[in-house]
């Protein structure tokens, strides 16, 4: 046993492939860096390390339990999650619409990576797309607890080395997806109508995760 954590490599192993599967906050952060460079997609990295941060907390503190006891409160948090992120989609459906009818196929103009006045702030973005997931609350009390051993005399101690081995995880892929895109993006930006085609895809995916969120059950 380590630091109350009965069976360490296996929590390790299981974390690191639960950051593999792809979700709103891992596809905000990519296509936020491929838009506005590395600088940028590290403030959005930072709103998802602070908002999974804010998740563990409250799971360990019974926020999941509160949930599963309150199905009113499950639903208005679900529902508002829900459309935060179709408005994300649509939003960026409709400026992939506004980038294919104003662009040329073909662009030769310098790539800059310099963020729109206009664009909201991504650490917040990514934070509130974080929080409004009571989905992800039910996880990680449910995966963590797997984990804890209940006779343990420093609990809190426990929780803060899960945490910190799944955020080294989410780091570490996080940031191999801001460069990843950051170098794609090169290319869209010649390519302005691959690259809003693309932007839509992805608008339709956000679309998909606030559908899934909004039919999703205490079960």
């Amino acid at each position: 046993m380590f630091f109350g954590i009965t069976d360490f490599w296996a929590y390790a192993i299981g974390a690191f492939l639960i950051i593999l599967l792809p979700g709103p906050n891992s596809l905000f952060v990519l296509t936020h860096a491929a838009a506005h460079g590395v600088r940028q997609g590290y403030r959005a990295a930072c709103g998802v390390f602070v908002g999974d941060t804010v998740l563990m907390f409250l799971s360990a503190a019974g926020a999941a339990s509160l949930l599963r006891s309150n199905p009113v409160l499950f639903t208005i948090v679900k529902y508002a999650g829900a459309l935060y992120l179709a408005w994300i989609g649509l939003q960026m459906i409709r400026g992939a619409w506004k980038s294919w009818r104003a662009a040329p196929e073909v662009s030769e103009e310098p790539v800059t990576a310099a963020p729109s006045r206009s664009e909201p702030r991504p650490f917040r973005k990514a934070l509130t797309i974080s929080l409004l997931n009571p989905k992800a609350i039910l996880f990680f009390v449910s995966f963590f607890v797997q984990f804890v051993d209940p006779g343990y005399p420093n609990p809190a101690l426990t929780f803060v080395i899960l945490g910190a081995v799944i955020q080294l995880f989410s780091f570490l892929y996080l940031t191999a997806l801001i460069f990843g895109g950051t170098f794609l993006a090169t290319q869209f930006r010649r390519r302005r109508r691959l690259g809003a085609g693309l932007t839509s895809g992805v608008g339709v995916v956000f679309l998909g995760f606030g559908a899934k969120l909004a039919t999703a059950s205490l079960g």
